[in-house]
Formats: structure tokens, C-alpha cells, sequence
């Protein structure tokens, strides 16, 4: 079955290694763009453009399993290097297809370094974002007081710096 299974896996594996560079070149440019705060539409561009082709990944990782399945594979790296193996037992060449999952595994550790990062800056501009807008509306940015439960509470009264 794997002779008629792997020229599948190794197309799968090259679509799934485009894709891949795809959502690292999007994750390159978000990381740009937060870097030089470009156009926020720009951002949300690159969002869309990100969320579609983690979609198009998964149906490559379903796609992927399935075909480990037909020789009772999880899909998993572990998974992956066995029907590699199993593949060799019967004097398929491999060398292809082990390229692609080795710079997908590579690629994949990259997107989420970077993925993280782009995260942890989009939440430090949020939260600058956040104070700012506290700071227009007059309110508090540290809780001044303790309720009866002791959970801190901001200040009752404040007044608008500035209106909309």
C-alpha cells in the first residue's frame, strides 16, 4: 500500500512546505509592520492572509494523516519517520520528501518563535492603547482603593480629559 501511498504524501509535503514559507513570509511582514507601525489595515490584512493559510495547513496536516493512517501512523514526527522507514523497506526513495519534512519542521519552529513574538508586541500595543484611552476619559491607571472583599477598585470619581 505505501508504494501507492507515497507519491501522494510527497506532493502533500511539498504543498505543505510551500505553505508553510507562505506563513512565515506573512509572519516576517506582520513583524515589520509592528515594528515600523505601519497601517493598521495593513495588519489586518496580513490577519486575514495568516488565518487562511493556517486553515489550508490544516486541511495539509488531515490530508497528511490520512495517509499515515493507511499504515497506522499517527500524525506526528515520530509518525512521519516511520512511514519514511517503512517507504525504504520497500526501496522507495525518500530523499525528497525527508528535504521537505525536515524544512517544514524548521519552518514551523520559526513561525511560532515569530508568531509569539508578533502576539507579545500586539498585546504590549494594546495594553499601551488601553492606558491611553484610560488617561483621555480621566480614569485612574492604578486602583486606589480596596472593597470590602478586598478586590481593588479605581477611583468613583474621575472626570473626561477629552470627549467624542
Amino acid at each position: 500500500m505505501i508504494i501507492k501511498t507515497f507519491p501522494i504524501a510527497e506532493k502533500l509535503l511539498k504543498k505543505g512546505l510551500n505553505l508553510n514559507l507562505t506563513l512565515l513570509d506573512l509572519l516576517n511582514k506582520e513583524a515589520d509592520s509592528l515594528r515600523h507601525l505601519t497601517n493598521p489595515t495593513l495588519l489586518s490584512n496580513l490577519a486575514k492572509a495568516k488565518k487562511e493559510t493556517v486553515s489550508q495547513l490544516n486541511l495539509f496536516s488531515k490530508q497528511l494523516s490520512q495517509v499515515l493512517a493507511t499504515e497506522k501512523l499517527d500524525m506526528s514526527a515520530e509518525g512521519v519517520s516511520l512511514y519514511f522507514k517503512k517507504a525504504e523497506e520497500v526501496s522507495v526513495n525518500t530523499d525528497k520528501a525527508n528535504v521537505y519534512w525536515e524544512e517544514i519542521l524548521a519552518n514551523a519552529r520559526q513561525c511560532r518563535s515569530l508568531n509569539e513574538n508578533n502576539g507579545a508586541s500586539i498585546n504590549l500595543l494594546t495594553q499601551y492603547s488601553q492606558r491611553s484611552l484610560h488617561i483621555l476619559q480621566g480614569k485612574s491607571q492604578q486602583p486606589t482603593t480596596y472593597g470590602a472583599d478586598g478586590s481593588a477598585k479605581r477611583e468613583l470619581f474621575s472626570h473626561t480629559l477629552y470627549s467624542v
